[in-house]
C-alpha cells in the first residue's frame, strides 16, 4: 500500500531577507518615535501637560448660605431655612465604564423611584452630559440612602455606583402656616425676601454664598481653595405667638359669622387688628383676614370671597354706587387669566394694618380734645348744646344721633361720640392749631415701622391754607382725611402713656448665626405729642366710652377688666352709599394703660354696616383672653355670667350652654329649630335667635332675627345686635335713660327699623343713625377717596 506525504513548504533564504528589512524599519521607526517622545518630553513636556489639563472641567462649585430664623418675642421660630439637595447625573461619567451603568440605574430606581427607561434613554441620548438635574428639593431622609451608596467608608459604599451626585440648597419654611403671613412676608425661589419682614429686613436675613475652586498651581498640580458660606443674621420680633394666635382667631370667627351673611364674599372686606405695648412701641400682634398660607401663597383658595382688583390694585365698582365690590368666585377664578391673578394676590400679600388708607371716623375725637386741651383752647368743662347738626361752610353736618344729644359736656362728647360738641371744639381750635396739631400726631407722615409696603398719607391730610370752615368741622370727627391702622394705634398710645410718641417697631434684636445678640433694638420717643395732665384727661373721658352708661363702647369690656377705648364709624367714599369703615380703639387696663389695641372692620358682610359693635365684639374676644394670658390683674369683680364664659374658655368650649328659652325659634323657611335631642329651641324676648349650631339666623338682608321685644314675636331683626363670647349673640343692653325721639316713630316690618315720618328713611332702633348715610360733604384732600389695596 503506498503512502501519500504531504509536501512541506519551504522557508526561503528571499524570504528571510524581507522578513528582515521588514523588521528592521519598524525597528527603526519605533526608535525614532521614542527619540521624538523624550525630546519632546524634555523640551514642552509642561507646556503640553498644561494645555491637556487645562482642556479639563475644573468649574467652582457654589456653597450656598443659610438665611437667618425669624424668631417671635419667646424664641418660637416663626421662619426657617431648611437645606434640600438636587439630584444631579453625570451620564459621562456612568458610561465611562461599562460596569458603572447598571448599578448605577438600578440605585436610583430602587432609592427615589424613578422610571427606568427615563434615567437609561437621557443617558443614550446624551452620552456628554455632565450636568442634569433628576430631581429638585428632595430632604436628607430622601437622599440618606443612596448617599451610603456613594460614601467611602460607608458599610452599603459600592464603588460601582458613579455619576450621581448631590446639589445643595436651601428652602425658607414656615412652621406655623399663614401665622402672622402679614408681619413675616415671605421669599422668591432665589432666596429674596418681599413683602414684611422678610423684604424690610433682608439685607439682614440675607448671607453671602461660598465657593470651592478648582486651579493648577505651579507644578501642574490641581488644587482646591474653599471660601465658606457666611450665613444671615436672625432677627426677634416683638410679636408674641400666643397673642397672635389669639387675634387670629377672633379674626377667622368673624369671617366664619358674617361670610355670604348679606352679599356672596367674605364677613368684611377687610378687617385688621393690632397689639401694641403703649409704653414703647412693641407691636406685640398683628393680623388681618383675608390671610394667606406662607407655605402656599398662590394657593387662589384665599382669593375667594375677596373684592375683585384691576391691574392698579384698585377694587372694581360693583354694579351699584351700594356695592361694595365685586366679590371673587370660583367661577370667576376658572376665566382669569395669570396675570388677573398676579393682581389680586398682591392685593392679598399686602399688609392691610400698614398699607390700606381710610378715614377713621370717631376715633378721631380724643385727637380733637386733645387738641383744644393742649393748645389751651378748652379746658374740658365746657358744655355745648346739640341739636342734630350744624350749618357749616354751605353744608348741613349731622351728627350721629341728628334728632339731637342736648346738652353735652366735652367728656360726654366723647362718650356718645357727639359730631356737633367736636365741631364747636374745632370752631374754637381754628385751622391752624388743628393742622399743627395733626402733623404733631403723625397724620400725614409715615410711622416709619420696620416691615415693608408702610402706606404714604401725605397729601391725604389738610394742610392749614387747604383747610376750609367744612374741612375742618368733619375733620374734628375723623371724615375727609385718611390715614393707617398704624399711625393711629401709634398716635392713640401717645394720648394715653402720658404724651410720648413711639416709632413703632416690630423686631426687637438681631442675632447672628450662632445665637449671639449683635444688635438690640431700643424703643426710640420721636417727639411728645401732649402733656401727662392732658393725657390723664383724655384717659378719664376714653373710659367712660366703655364705662358710662351712654357710652358706645361698652361692648367692648372683657369680663373681669375695665377698660377705656374709642369707638369709630367712617363714611367711605362716595357718601350716602351705605358703606362704612368700623373700629374700635382701646387700652387696658383703664386706670394704668399697658396695651392698646386697635380693631378695624372695613365694609362688614351686612345691610347695615354703620356698627361699631362689628370691632368692639372682636376686642371684648381678644382682650378677654389676651389680658390674663398678659398676666395684668383683673380690676373689676367677675359676675355669674362672666365666670361661665370665663370657664368655658378655659375648657375650649366653642360655646356656651344656651340660656333659658321661653319662645320656640324657627329657620328662614318658618321650620322650628331643634337641638341635639330634637326639642324645639325656644329664645327670650331680645335675643338674637341661633340656630342648631349656636349662629345667629339671618333674615335675607343679612342681618341676625330677632324675638320682638314687645311682642315675643319673631321679627326681622338688625344687624347691629351684640355677638357675645364664642358666637352666642346676647341682648343690647336697654338704655336706662328716656326714650329717644325715634323710638316713637313705626317700625317697618321688613327690617326692623324705625321709619323717620319726615325723610321716610330707616333709622337704627339703637342709635337712631339714617341707614342711608349721615350726608357728609365730599371734601376730601386730593388723592384721597377709595382706601388703598
Amino acid at each position: 500500500m503506498r503512502t501519500k506525504r504531504s509536501k512541506a513548504q519551504k522557508f526561503t533564504i528571499g524570504m528571510k531577507k524581507k522578513l528582515l528589512v521588514l523588521f528592521m524599519i519598524v525597528l527603526t521607526a519605533f526608535v525614532g518615535l521614542s527619540i521624538r517622545l523624550i525630546l519632546i518630553n524634555r523640551d514642552n513636556g509642561k507646556e503640553y501637560e498644561k494645555q491637556v489639563l487645562s482642556q479639563q472641567k475644573y468649574d467652582s462649585t457654589t456653597i450656598p448660605y443659610r438665611r437667618g430664623e425669624i424668631l417671635d418675642a419667646n424664641g418660637t421660630v416663626l421662619a426657617y431655612s431648611e437645606k434640600v439637595y438636587n439630584i444631579i447625573l453625570d451620564a459621562k461619567l456612568i458610561l465611562s465604564k461599562e460596569e458603572y451603568l447598571e448599578p448605577t440605574v438600578s440605585a436610583l430606581v430602587r432609592c427615589f423611584g424613578f422610571e427606568e427607561g427615563e434615567i437609561r434613554n437621557y443617558i443614550t441620548d446624551h452620552p456628554d452630559s455632565q450636568y442634569y438635574i433628576l430631581s429638585k428639593q428632595r430632604s436628607y431622609d430622601e437622599i440618606s440612602e443612596f448617599q451610603g451608596l456613594i460614601t467611602p467608608g460607608s458599610e452599603t459604599f459600592d464603588q460601582r455606583i458613579q455619576g450621581v451626585w448631590f446639589e445643595e440648597n436651601y428652602i425658607r419654611k414656615y412652621p406655623n402656616g399663614s401665622m402672622a403671613c402679614d408681619v413675616i412676608g415671605f421669599t422668591t425661589s432665589d432666596n429674596n425676601g418681599v413683602f414684611g419682614l422678610e423684604e424690610y429686613y433682608n439685607d439682614v436675613l440675607s448671607g453671602s454664598n461660598g465657593r470651592i475652586y478648582g486651579y493648577l498651581d505651579e507644578d501642574s498640580n490641581l488644587e482646591r481653595t474653599t471660601i465658606p458660606a457666611t450665613d444671615g443674621n436672625s432677627i426677634v420680633t416683638t410679636i408674641d405667638g400666643n397673642l397672635q394666635s389669639i387675634v387670629e382667631k377672633y379674626l377667622q370667627e368673624f369671617n366664619d359669622t358674617y361670610k355670604d351673611a348679606f352679599r356672596e364674599g367674605n364677613g368684611a372686606n377687610n378687617i385688621g387688628c393690632v397689639v401694641m405695648d403703649v409704653n414703647n412701641g412693641d407691636v406685640l400682634a398683628m393680623a388681618s383676614y383675608p390671610k394667606f398660607d406662607l407655605n402656599d401663597t398662590k394657593n387662589t383658595d384665599n382669593l375667594i370671597g375677596m373684592p375683585r382688583v384691576d391691574e392698579r390694585g384698585l377694587k372694581i365698582a360693583g354694579e351699584s354706587v351700594l356695592d361694595s365690590g365685586v366679590y371673587i368666585t370660583q367661577e370667576m377664578l376658572d376665566e382669569m387669566s395669570d396675570e388677573e391673578k398676579m393682581w389680586n394676590f398682591n392685593a392679598l400679600w399686602r399688609n392691610f394694618c400698614i398699607s390700606d388708607t381710610y378715614e377713621p371716623g370717631s376715633v378721631a375725637k380724643p385727637f380733637t380734645v386733645a387738641t383744644g386741651i393742649e393748645a389751651g383752647c378748652i379746658t374740658g368743662n365746657e358744655v355745648y348744646e346739640c341739636t342734630g347738626k350744624m350749618d357749616i361752610g354751605g353744608h348741613e353736618i349731622y351728627c350721629h344721633n341728628r334728632y339731637g344729644d342736648g346738652a353735652v359736656s366735652v367728656e360726654r362728647g366723647i362718650e356718645i361720640s357727639c359730631n356737633v360738641a367736636m365741631m364747636k371744639i374745632g370752631q374754637v381750635i381754628g385751622s391752624d392749631t388743628f393742622a399743627k396739631f395733626q402733623k404733631t400726631f403723625g397724620f400725614g407722615l409715615k410711622t416709619n415701622i420696620d416691615l415693608a409696603g408702610e402706606a404714604r398719607t401725605e397729601g391725604l391730610t389738610y394742610s392749614a391754607e387747604d383747610m376750609g370752615s367744612s374741612e375742618l368741622a368733619t375733620g374734628t370727627f375723623g371724615q375727609g382725611f385718611n390715614v393707617d391702622m398704624i399711625e393711629m394705634i401709634s398716635a392713640f398710645s401717645s394720648l394715653v402713656n402720658g404724651g410720648n410718641f413711639y416709632e413703632p417697631h416690630v423686631v426687637k434684636k438681631i442675632q447672628n448665626s450662632s445665637g449671639a445678640t449683635i444688635k438690640s433694638i431700643e424703643p426710640r420717643v420721636l417727639r411728645q405729642t401732649i402733656s401727662e395732665s392732658t393725657s390723664k384727661k383724655i384717659i378719664q373721658y376714653c373710659n367712660q366710652v366703655v364705662a358710662g352708661e351712654e357710652g358706645t363702647g361698652k361692648t367692648a369690656r372683657p369680663a373681669g377688666y375695665m377698660i377705656g377705648g374709642k369707638t369709630g364709624t367712617a363714611e367711605t367714599i362716595p357718601r350716602k352709599n351705605q358703606q362704612y369703615v368700623v373700629s374700635f380703639m382701646g387700652y387696658a387696663p383703664a386706670d394704668d394703660p399697658k396695651i392698646a389695641i386697635y380693631v378695624v372692620v372695613d365694609r362688614p358682610n351686612a345691610r347695615d354696616q354703620a356698627d361699631a359693635k362689628f370691632a368692639t365684639r372682636v376686642v371684648k374676644k381678644v382682650l378677654t383672653e389676651a389680658l390674663p394670658y398678659l398676666n395684668i390683674p383683673m380690676t373689676e369683680p367677675v359676675t355669674e355670667e362672666e365666670q361661665a364664659e370665663l370657664d368655658a374658655l378655659r375648657e375650649q368650649e366653642i360655646m356656651m350652654a344656651a340660656a333659658k328659652k321661653t319662645e320656640a325659634t324657627v329657620d328662614e323657611n318658618g321650620n322650628p329649630l331643634l337641638d341635639e335631642n330634637g326639642n324645639p329651641i325656644t329664645a327670650e324676648e331680645g335675643d338674637i335667635l341661633l340656630d342648631e349650631d349656636g349662629n345667629p339666623v339671618l333674615d335675607e338682608d343679612g342681618n341676625p332675627v330677632m324675638v320682638d321685644d314687645a311682642e315675643g314675636e319673631v321679627s326681622g331683626g338688625d344687624a347691629r345686635g351684640e355677638l357675645g363670647e364664642d358666637s352666642i349673640w346676647e341682648k343690647i343692653p336697654e338704655d336706662e335713660n328716656t326714650e329717644p325721639v325715634w323710638k316713637s316713630f313705626e317700625i317697618d316690618p321688613e327690617t326692623g327699623y324705625y321709619i323717620d315720618p319726615d325723610t321716610g328713611g330707616l333709622v337704627s332702633p339703637e342709635d337712631g343713625h339714617p341707614l342711608e348715610g349721615d350726608g357728609l360733604p365730599d371734601n376730601v384732600p386730593t388723592g384721597t377717596g377709595e382706601e388703598g389695596y
